[in-house]
This record gives structure tokens, sequence and C-alpha cells, in this order.
């Protein structure tokens, strides 16, 4: 990554979160590096993500399905269908915050994973499970809270950097699930990487035809990262 000289581990397989019948193995660099802040802008345009302090890729046994993307922002156009998700939360109020941890985000993700998550292996979060997740000491990381009148709706996990920001992590109240907070979170980064000049938006890994990951095929053009090239997603 440039002049920057980081280790890279490989970690052992453990269960795919993804296909329950695959194991999955990740490469990580090195959690100690020095110049890991640095060196982390310029791993998420090589296809790296960030969970809590360790910046990943997968790296499985003959499967390649993750698929690292992201939005171009000034090539960016909603659909018919993300605008009436705008319209729709045209009440919600949006607050940046600096990450740290927050009883009241926690109980909103408590919530989110025992509705959304059940048996998938983040059953029952401790706030250290959640901590270390979603918080790490080194990365310029915000919460983007949605509110809803006087509640808590949604927490979108960002992180900043020099050309885009990273959508590491979206939790929303599960009672509001008509509301499409997800879709919306994103649609709020998009319009702060605007704000802010920023070139892209990266949304971790699609998987093609995985009911969990379509929705990113959604915000067109979404360019993909293949053979360490980036490129626009075909739509066949």
């Amino acid at each position: 990554m440039r002049s920057e000289v980081v280790r890279l581990f490989q970690t052992l397989d453990h269960r795919c979160g993804y296909f329950p019948d695959r194991l999955a193995r990740n490469l990580v660099i090195d959690p100690l590096a020095p110049n890991l802040p640095g060196v982390y802008d310029h791993a998420l345009a090589r296809g790296f993500r960030r969970a809590g302090g360790h910046v990943y890729r997968p790296h499985c046994r003959g499967c390649q399905a993750c698929v690292p993307c992201r939005i171009k922002i000034a090539d960016f156009v909603p659909s018919r269908s993300q605008k009436r998700v705008a319209k729709r939360n045209s009440d919600i109020e949006t607050r940046w915050k600096t990450a740290c941890f927050s009883p009241q985000h926690f109980a909103l993700y408590q919530r989110y994973i025992s509705a959304r998550h059940t048996g998938g292996g983040m059953d029952n979060p401790q706030p250290d499970d959640y901590s270390r997740f979603l918080l790490c000491p080194w990365s310029r990381t915000h919460y983007l809270e949605l509110w809803l009148e006087k509640s808590l709706a949604a927490v979108a996990v960002t992180d900043s950097g020099p050309q885009g920001l990273s959508a590491v992590y979206t939790f929303f109240e599960p009672d509001l699930v008509d509301r499409s907070l997800g879709t919306y979170a994103i649609l709020c980064q998009i319009q702060a990487c605007r704000e802010r000049e920023l070139e892209h938006l990266y949304l971790g890994y699609w998987i093609s035809g995985h009911p969990k990951m379509e929705y990113k095929a959604s915000f067109r053009p979404l360019e993909v990262l293949i053979d360490g090239q980036w490129q626009a997603r075909s739509k066949a």
C-alpha cells in the first residue's frame, strides 16, 4: 500500500456467516502495526474492511463470493424506490456523534440483533461484544443517529477517510422495519460524502444472489473490485 510495509496474517478456517455449509478465512493486517490508521485509508480502496480494531478481507478456500463494493458519489442517482424511502423518512432528524459506548445505542443494538439475527452467532450480545465489534481506538469513526421525534430509530457506524466514508454497520429499531432505515442511512451517508466532497462510500462486500446483500446492488452504479480493478457492476 504505497510505501507502507505491513504484515498480513491469515486466520484459521471458521464458519461462514453467509453460507452455513461453507468455511471462511480472512487476511488481517497486523493489528499492532504503528501505521495502521494511515494504512486503513489505502486498505479500503483494496477491498479491506474494519471490524473492531481489525482490518481484514475474505480469503476463503475455493470461494470468492464476497466482492468488495462501493458507490461512486459523483455518478449516483437514486432510484424511484430510494426516493420513496427518502420521502417516507422526511420526518427523521439526523445527528452525527463521535463514536463512543452509549447505553442507549447498546440497548437498540440488542433489540436489533434479537429481532434480526437470531441464531447467527451474534445472539445475546454483551457490552464488551458490542465494543469489540464496532469501536476502535485508532479509527476516525462517527455514529450517524436517526431520530424519530424523541426516539432513537437507527445508528449507522461510519468511518471517515480522506477519499470516502465506509459504512461499517447499521442497526435500527425492529418495529420500524417498514421505513427501510438501512437504505435511508445509506442515502444519508451518500449526502454526507457530497457535503464533504468525498469520492466514495464503501459498502463492504456484495454477494450475488444473497438475500442479505442484494440491497447493495440497488445503489447504482455500484462499483465492484474484480482482479484488483474497480469497475461498474454488470446488471446481468
